[in-house]
């Protein structure tokens, strides 16, 4: 399976994070340890949503989606 998660910074609550991979728990805990130099500042994180697909491209793109304007848009009105 691949997962496209948001993230939610716990001490800097405006501060989220969408990402992708194929190991969501190992990948959080990345995040919360600082191996991850885009998140590191603010950890730590907590998760807000995930979602899982059978098909890489389809997640990627879902990702990619979630990071343009309009995806944002959805994201803050559906999920944060």
């Amino acid at each position: 399976m691949f997962y496209v998660y948001l993230l939610r910074s716990i001490n800097f609550p405006e501060k989220t994070y969408k990402g992708f991979t194929s190991n969501l728990k190992s990948r959080i805990k990345d995040h919360n340890s600082g191996k991850s130099t885009h998140t590191a500042k603010y950890a730590p994180w907590h998760l807000v949503c995930y979602h899982a697909f059978a098909d890489e491209k389809k997640a990627r793109e879902f990702e990619y989606y979630l990071k343009t304007g309009s995806g944002k848009a959805f994201a803050n009105k559906r999920f944060l």
